[in-house]
């Protein structure tokens, strides 16, 4: 039998007894096309090769964090309904112009 953890507050989860929910979450960089005004015969191609070169010689752990980041947790029903209570408090938080004083 495979043994759940809450990755919130460590408790022992009983699939048979309670809910477990997963929570996965990706956070990856958004690259958005730099468009020069030109459009001229580049070679793409040779630039993505150029670009997969230059990845190759870097730290491929290091970059592919920048990258992508994908998270993955277990969560009780208890930490379930505080993860979401925290993450829509801050969405309805962002609806309200406060000032800043």
């Amino acid at each position: 039998m495979i043994r759940y953890t809450c990755d919130l507050c460590k408790r022992d989860l009983d699939p048979e007894v309670e809910l477990r929910f997963i929570v996965r979450i990706e956070i990856s960089a958004a690259f958005d096309p730099v468009d020069d005004g030109r459009d001229d015969d580049r070679d793409y191609l040779q630039e993505i090769q150029d670009i997969l070169e230059r990845l190759e010689d870097a730290e491929s752990d290091q970059i592919g964090d920048e990258v992508l980041q994908q998270i993955r947790l277990d969560l009780c029903p208890d930490c379930r309904k505080q993860f979401l209570n925290r993450l829509l408090m801050r969405e309805s938080a962002k609806l309200f112009d406060f000032s800043k004083n």
